[in-house]
């Protein structure tokens, strides 16, 4: 169950935006991804435990663990066991070589996902990556809420969980996300120093186990240890990288999400019903509601759009688009609500619906347009 945690054409190219406020970073991290694909093509595998590895062959296998899902690390197995090993604590176990074919392919499918929220997205592997949502909202109130689209997002397009950090920086997001998994969204909004403090020290970011072991050495046990410990004490340990370690540990950490994608060409949201339904003003009011987010999206960046598109998915999954260019740019919600319930209507059908999405595209800079309200 998911859990919350708050710490508080013509047209001219897209101005970027000036970095004028806070940092507001997501750090999207898939739970347990190798495994829950695997759960998700064998429904019968749920709630059992399921590792992804080497062929154990009843205990004299030499290769290792390459993740499991929660049911088997209840069994104390984890990734980089020896399979050996991970057999002869849970030898009743689902045991799966891997289908590395189909995780990259599932892993570009919610890749593309988590892009419509960010033009700024860094992908690490093939189960997590970074957004910059800066630009997208305003606090960490929206980027609460923004956050929840996204974990909804992901389920209803892909049936796998996610958990989400929201931090100021990718260092605290990173580390956030991962305390509450599984299907967990942890909000840092303030105060990240004190947010690390009593985490193991292993959390930070480039602390693997030899530099833990180090740091148990010398007494270092807690984020909270290393933050207070004396700096040049670990300057003298780990020469440059002991004063890193020392800002790490206060929260501190300068790194812009990378992979920036250029010229914005469109901004789009959708959202999965809890159950599938034909209720068509639930729909269209649903509809709305998308339209109110992106429009509140395009008039922060002040953008001007000219085509919109409707995504309908129904309850057996057939998915339709449907769009439609305007005579002129425009900027009005007045203008997307309508043109979109215009879009929808003429899919609506006798079918359930379980899926909606609108998105606006042909965008451009709102200095020098002629607009459709004009």
């Amino acid at each position: 169950m998911a859990s919350t945690l708050l710490v508080q054409n013509n047209a001219k190219p897209l101005a970027q935006d000036a970095k004028s406020k806070k940092q507001i970073i997501f750090h999207v991290d898939m739970d347990h991804f190798f495994s829950a694909v695997e759960e998700r093509e064998n429904p019968s595998w749920k709630g059992k435990p399921v590792v992804v590895g080497a062929d154990p062959k009843e205990g004299s296998g030499r290769g290792v663990v390459k993740t499991c899902n929660y049911e088997a690390r209840a069994f104390n197995i984890h990734s980089g066991m020896p399979i050996s090993q991970a057999w002869r604590l849970c030898p009743t176990a689902i045991y799966v070589r891997g289908n590395y074919r189909l995780y990259k392919e599932v892993s570009a499918e919610i890749m593309k996902i988590l892009m419509k929220y960010s033009d700024s997205f860094e992908q690490w592997g093939l189960d997590e990556a970074f957004l910059d949502v800066s630009s997208e909202v305003e606090d960490f109130d929206e980027a609460t809420e923004l956050a929840k689209n996204v974990k909804r997002d992901v389920l209803g397009n892909q049936g796998l969980t996610c958990s989400v950090g929201v931090a100021p920086n990718k260092l605290v997001a990173k580390v956030a996300s991962d305390f509450r998994k599984p299907d967990g969204l942890t909000v840092v909004a303030q105060d990240a120093e004190r947010f690390l403090a009593p985490l193991p020290v292993r959390r930070l970011l480039w602390v693997g186990r030899k530099t833990e072991s180090k740091f148990r050495e010398m007494g270092i046990r807690t984020i909270g240890d290393l933050a207070a410990f004396d700096v040049s004490a670990l300057t003298e340990k780990f020469g440059v990288m002991g004063k890193r370690y020392h800002l790490f540990a206060q929260g501190l950490y300068e790194s812009d999400v990378g992979g920036r994608r250029g010229r914005t060409k469109s901004v789009g949201h959708e959202t999965t019903f809890g159950s599938n339904t034909n209720d068509y003003e639930l729909i269209l009011n649903k509809l709305d509601n998308l339209c109110e987010r992106i429009h509140k999206r395009i008039d922060r960046r002040r953008i001007l759009f000219k085509t919109v598109t409707v995504k309908i998915r129904y309850e057996n999954f057939q998915t339709h688009t449907h769009g439609k260019t305007l005579p002129l740019f425009t900027n009005r919600l007045n203008d997307l609500q309508k043109t979109a319930r215009q879009l929808a209507q003429h899919y609506l059908q006798d079918k359930a619906v379980r899926l909606v999405g609108i998105r606006v595209s042909s965008l451009a800079s709102n200095e020098g347009q002629r607009t459709l309200f004009e």
